[in-house]
């Protein structure tokens, strides 16, 4: 940190709804300071002619992307660019010795084959993706403090690792039993001006989509095979429900040997001690994205089917918040070993 030990920060690509939510979320941080927030598609406009509800809160206006003056200026970016479009900038970033944390895809895979396999996209700086920290600070926060690149999670993807890796850490169940149902908000899918996402499509109307070809399942799978140094696989079922945020996963995962519920509580109540974004409900309560919504926090409810040998684990998060801007601030915090809860609720 430079300068009045303010984080200097800039945001790449800030005009769509991850952006406007890092800029609503960090104007309360008193310890960051906003630098350069840029813009393809609105050069020179205002930032409240996008996000109005940002009106009067700051005089900054969009820019077309600047690498060495942004990297001159920043302690870190926010790129929340498209999938493909941020891999030159970030690489460069790093370069510069500037810390990156993308909210896109594009350094969440292991592997160049594997992103084009599942992106449709070459991505031009495989190298980076081996240098790359994977940003779900419950599991791997002592990489994230020293990372110079971190890969945010993406949204079903936090909603869905979070609920799986308690039950895979501790090899309870068949890792490959794996069935994650999620729900998701409109906002999920970005600023999108396409026929399902219009109000006329969206309203009075719910429905899956993607179903076994989803992005976001060949990132869930890596990270539970990681952590559970085993094979897995995930059937994964999303869906889109006519509301602006939110996501509520459900998973279902077969047990090896009988447990009692008391017994797979106690595995979660142990997982997620002391971390401050994860809650675990009370049993007989069941989590509802109306009580994360504006939040950093992933409510998870756990029960138990004795009958077909199934635990079942239920994870709300805000998919604008935990699942995008507000764990890109915990893992700013972390980066800069400030208390996680700075700037976040």
């Amino acid at each position: 940190m430079r300068r009045e030990n303010l984080i200097r920060v800039s945001i790449l690509g800030a005009t769509g709804y991850s952006g406007g939510e890092l800029l609503r979320l960090l104007l309360k941080d008193k310890g960051v300071k906003i630098q350069h927030l840029t813009s393809e598609s609105s050069p020179g406009s205002s930032v409240d002619s996008v996000h109005p509800a940002l009106r009067g809160m700051l005089t900054h206006r969009f820019e077309s992307l600047n690498v060495p003056l942004i990297a001159k200026d920043s302690d870190l970016v926010f790129s929340c660019y498209p999938a493909g479009a941020g891999i030159s900038p970030n690489a460069r970033f790093v370069k510069a010795g500037v810390k990156v944390i993308d909210l896109s895809a594009d350094f969440r895979l292991p592997s160049a084959q594997l992103y084009k396999k599942w992106y449709k996209l070459p991505h031009t700086a495989p190298a980076l993706l081996k240098k790359a920290v994977y940003g779900l600070p419950e599991y791997f926060r002592s990489q994230i403090a020293e990372a110079s690149l971190i890969a945010n999670p993406g949204c079903y993807a936090t909603a869905a690792l979070l609920a799986a890796l308690p039950l895979v850490n501790k090899g309870v169940i068949d890792p490959h039993s794996l069935i994650i149902d999620a729900k998701s908000g409109v906002s999920g899918a970005g600023k999108k001006l396409t026929l399902p996402y219009m109000f006329g499509e969206v309203d009075e109307n719910f429905q899956a989509y993607a179903i076994a070809s989803h992005r976001h399942q060949p990132e869930m799978e890596q990270i539970i095979r990681r952590v559970a140094k085993t094979s897995a696989t995930v059937t994964f079922s999303p869906h889109l429900v006519p509301m602006n945020r939110g996501i509520l996963s459900v998973l279902y995962a077969t047990l090896k040997k009988p447990l009692s519920l008391r017994d797979i509580r106690s595995l979660y109540l142990r997982a997620y001690e002391g971390e401050p974004f994860v809650r675990i409900l009370p049993e007989g309560e069941l989590p509802q994205t109306k009580n994360v919504a504006y939040s950093n926090y992933c409510d998870i409810g756990i029960t138990a089917d004795p009958r077909t040998k199934r635990v079942i684990v239920l994870s709300a998060i805000d998919n604008l918040v935990k699942g995008a801007a507000g764990q890109a601030i915990q893992n700013m915090n972390i980066c800069f070993h400030r208390p996680e809860r700075e700037g976040l609720v």
